[in-house]
């Protein structure tokens, strides 16, 4: 039901004051959940943050969806409502403001089926005046002068009912995002950036959000480094290991640590004495069908090739890759100044890209060619280099 207090009690007849600014409302039942996405499908931007736990299970747990709209918030909780009716409102032309906002659209994806059609994320907005990844209280701070209770951020939100803390911190991710986005919108209007950070919202959208298990392997640290035979047995117990813990719905760590499946990779065990004496694994493969199961997977694995995927920086050519530190020593100066966060300008990732002559690369279009593409081209090409001005900075000098 609608309700103006908070989850704990529901005693209060007067709404919870956030920063004088917004009331939050506590939605626990479907018809109340309808109201609002009704409500919600007829503005023109909402500001939405997400709760959620991950420790314990593969896939996130959906705890709280708070939704700030004008001086209102509005707490969803999705342990009592089917959340997946804001499916709608998302994939509508309403636009959502967040803050860091990639866990949440993975969030928001697996519980409603869909993502935000139009997001602008305040973080990566940010990014163009200057500020490098702040966090909200840090963005809040600078941009409006509140400061935000730090509250707990280790907090239980699958316990139920929550505190009136946990109420107040939650609310506050949302109730500063309109203002937020009113100021950064002018900044970013004034400086001529608005459209750049439009455009690198939707590149943040466009990430693909189900990692598939073949690319299971890649999150595994030491993996990428593993050559021929123990490349392809990596990613072949790792494909198991993923998908063993979607089913089961529990961490990848439970189902065999990082440590194990590069020890794995590295011995190629083929029997279950060797498999269990390997560092890292678990004793409790010897229990059940486990180790059987690995022990087919890598004698599967032996036979497969693997390439690095692009962007790894194993298939640029040798010759090419002392010109990798010039572009990166250019786009940092470049990011200096122009006052953009040297992350949002581009990656160790997009100069990969850009040596291989890869046509997606993006430093080839948009806002990026202008500022930095076509010198990192020259630079490629010869027709320009770089030196000290003596001033501690770098100068592009042409040829």
């Amino acid at each position: 039901m609608w309700s103006a207090e908070p989850a704990h009690g529901r005693r209060r007849t007067s709404p919870w004051k956030l920063a004088d600014l917004s009331t939050y409302v506590w939605v626990d039942d479907e018809h109340s959940l309808t109201a609002l996405c009704d409500r919600l499908s007829s503005q023109d931007r909402v500001a939405i943050d997400t709760e959620f736990h991950r420790e314990r299970t593969y896939f996130p747990e959906l705890a709280l969806v708070q939704i700030g709209l004008g001086r209102e918030t509005f707490l969803v909780d999705p342990l009592a409502c089917d959340v997946a009716q804001l499916g709608t409102v998302l994939n509508s032309d309403v636009v959502w403001l967040a803050h860091a906002a990639q866990q949440d659209i993975e969030v928001l994806q697996l519980a409603t089926g869909t993502t935000p059609r139009n997001l602008f994320d305040t973080q990566i907005a940010s990014g163009f005046i200057g500020m490098s990844t702040p966090s909200l209280s840090a963005l809040v701070s600078a941009m409006l002068g509140v400061n935000l209770s730090k509250g707990d951020r280790l907090t239980d939100w699958l316990r139920r009912p929550l505190t009136a803390a946990q109420c107040a911190y939650a609310a506050n991710d949302v109730v500063h995002l309109e203002a937020i986005h009113d100021k950064l919108t002018e900044e970013l209007d004034s400086l001529g950036r608005l459209t750049w950070a439009h455009e690198a919202c939707r590149e943040a959208l466009g990430r693909r959000q189900d990692s598939s298990s073949d690319d299971a392997w890649l999150r595994v640290k030491d993996a990428r480094s593993l050559k021929g035979e123990s490349r392809g047995i990596a990613r072949a117990v790792a494909r198991w290991r993923d998908e063993r813990a979607r089913h089961l719905n529990v961490p990848v760590r439970r189902v065999l640590s990082d440590m194990a499946l590069v020890s794995i990779a590295q011995q190629a065990p083929t029997r279950s004495q060797e498999l269990l004496g390997l560092r890292g694994v678990d004793g409790r493969l010897s229990h059940g069908s486990d180790a059987s199961e690995i022990l087919e997977v890598v004698a599967r694995g032996r036979s497969e090739v693997v390439e690095l995927p692009n962007g790894s920086g194993d298939e640029v050519d040798k010759r090419l890759k002392p010109a990798v530190n010039l572009m990166t020593a250019w786009i940092s100066e470049l990011a200096r100044i122009h006052r953009i966060d040297p992350t949002m300008l581009g990656t160790r990732a997009d100069v990969d890209a850009l040596l291989r002559k890869d046509e997606s690369c993006r430093f080839l279009t948009g806002w990026r060619r202008d500022i930095v593409g076509s010198d990192l081209e020259d630079i490629l090409n010869g027709k320009a280099g770089l030196s000290f001005d003596g001033k501690g900075h770098l100068r592009l000098i042409r040829s």
